[in-house]
């Protein structure tokens, strides 16, 4: 399938050109976790020339204006900080590895944020493999920063740990919402800690929107979606409503769903098997006695538990009807912001016959022509 070759291609890719790193001067280094010691003592380390100012406050301090290149840091305690900012001075090779080496000691840090601080592909990468070492980092902000590549969809592959990920202003195009939908979810794998995606301000027209709404048919993490000021026209807006509501499965979906239920007929099987084999070494008077293949006990119970109940192609009201099988549509998501779209039409609520009803409690939509709002209802 061209989508899994096409991600698996960007991430050898990108991963070969991080491997190409030389020796660094900072692997000896001991950060501490307080990045007003660590920062400039690894920049110097780097022969960074001009060493941005760390600048530290507590959420209840004046706001602050810096006219040159400064780390912002919200203090959590004395000397540990739970939000990080780079805002609008473009960020280095040199300055990011001194980032890269700091993050995962910063043991308190939640919040980190990079507004047009002019991040490559390859610094992505670097920080898509750092973000798991950060205990608690959990919220990124990735906006203003252009890349080629389109390389956003790493931040939230099926092993993120974020939870929040804003993605404004970063010119994200059809091709870069088709990987986004792929890493919110496929026939085989789900994104299963994201709760909000901001993808306002960029320009995935009604083709990526449609390629989004792909991602959100088996997602069931994702709570609050922003495609405000996308160009987003009617065709787009039908394809996100689209999976809101009851829908047929593809093909796909429905060969993965087989053998999901194969795979739960397998594991019901190999229970069974577990426990007369467990009454059967309890009772017979042989105390050594061999099991099937030298199988272990452990490893029946392991496989037994296979099976993820929580897909949402075993949902039980998944209906096979009419030589098709339909499924619930997204009922997860509750917030979908579609303000600043040109939309004649609101597709975003039905009539008919369905008994699936759409859970979206919060829909907002700007610039509708006056005549329209008649046409919108609020769930």
């Amino acid at each position: 399938n061209h989508k899994y070759e096409a991600l698996l291609l960007s991430v050898v890719v990108v991963i070969a050109e991080i491997c190409t790193y030389p020796h660094c001067p900072t692997d000896e280094y001991q950060c501490t976790g307080n990045a007003e010691t660590d920062f400039p003592a690894l920049c110097a380390l780097l022969n960074v020339k001009d060493i941005p100012a760390v600048i530290a406050k507590f959420p209840t301090s004046d706001s602050f204006f810096c006219s040159k290149p400064c780390l912002t840091l919200e203090l959590e305690s004395k000397d540990r900080a739970r939000s990080m900012k780079v805002s609008g001075w473009r960020v280095n090779e040199q300055i990011f590895r001194a980032l890269q080496k700091m993050l995962p000691s910063m043991n308190q840090l939640q919040s980190l944020g990079f507004w047009q601080a002019g991040l490559t592909d390859r610094m992505v990468v670097a920080l898509m493999n750092t973000i798991p070492l950060c205990s608690s980092l959990r919220v990124v902000a990735l906006e203003g920063n252009v890349l080629p590549q389109q390389g956003y969809h790493l931040l939230l592959s099926e092993d993120s740990v974020l939870t929040h990920l804003s993605l404004r202003n970063n010119r994200i195009g059809v091709e870069g919402a088709r990987l986004i939908g792929s890493a919110l979810s496929t026939a085989r794998s789900a994104n299963k800690n994201l709760l909000s995606l901001n993808l306002a301000f960029n320009r995935i027209c009604d083709a990526g929107a449609a390629l989004i709404a792909q991602g959100l048919r088996l997602n069931r993490s994702l709570l609050f979606l922003s495609l405000c000021n996308n160009q987003v026209g009617d065709a787009g807006a039908a394809q996100l409503a689209a999976v809101l509501r009851e829908f047929a499965l593809t093909h796909e979906e429905i060969v993965e769903r087989r053998k999901l239920l194969l795979k739960r007929v397998q594991a019901v099987r190999v229970a069974v098997s577990f426990t007369e084999l467990t009454l059967i070494t309890k009772c017979s008077e042989y105390k050594n006695i061999i099991l099937n293949d030298g199988a272990d006990l452990t490893v029946l119970r392991e496989q037994a538990e296979l099976v993820d109940s929580a897909n949402p192609l075993l949902h039980p009201s998944v209906d096979p009807r009419d030589g098709q099988v339909f499924m619930p549509g997204n009922t997860t998501l509750v917030s979908l912001n579609l303000a600043g779209q040109q939309l004649w039409c609101i597709y975003l609520c039905f009539s008919g016959k369905s008994k699936h009803k759409i859970k979206v409690k919060f829909i907002y939509i700007a610039h509708l022509k006056p005549q329209l709002l008649t046409k919108v209802l609020y769930i």
